[in-house]
């Protein structure tokens, strides 16, 4: 269990049920660079928030080699395919460094949700805008990748 949860957005001004509800459903997560976190197609089970370190997100088409779309930092957050309902990631994370995360199910998200509907509602608007920017000129990254990767 974690002793503190990060002072990041995501955990700004919660109240001491809310943190305390929050840390017991929060792992930590560590792992070496060159690391497979992700892998494209894998179900989608965790949602994570980095801490410290930096990974890549690589997207794999049917038709040709990986693309690194990004890297994400301390504070990004990934794995949103375990929280928008994807049942699989749709993209792979592969840590460049060494990498301290924190990270929660889908199925324990859920319950928060269901279980104390204010609090839930809440870390979901805080990772909508954590990743809004993000997502915005990502998809435009992937956009532009592709059309310059299709072949004439």
């Amino acid at each position: 269990m974690l002793e503190y949860l990060p002072n990041t957005l995501l955990f700004q001004e919660l109240d001491s049920a809310q943190a305390d509800m929050l840390k017991s459903l929060f792992e930590e997560f560590t792992c070496p660079p060159e690391t497979v976190i992700i892998e494209q197609g894998a179900p989608a089970t965790y949602l994570y928030l980095l801490l410290k370190g930096e990974v890549a997100i690589r997207y794999k088409p049917y038709d040709g080699p990986p693309i690194t779309l990004t890297r994400l930092r301390e504070g990004d957050v990934f794995g949103w395919s375990a929280v928008v309902g994807s049942p699989n990631y749709t993209s792979s994370i592969v840590s460049e460094n060494q990498i301290e995360a924190i990270r929660i199910r889908r199925s324990d998200l859920i319950k928060l949700s269901n279980s104390a509907p204010k609090t839930g509602r809440l870390i979901m608007d805080r990772l909508a805008r954590i990743v809004s920017p993000r997502w915005e000129t990502t998809h435009a990254q992937v956009q532009s990748l592709l059309s310059a990767n299709q072949k004439p």
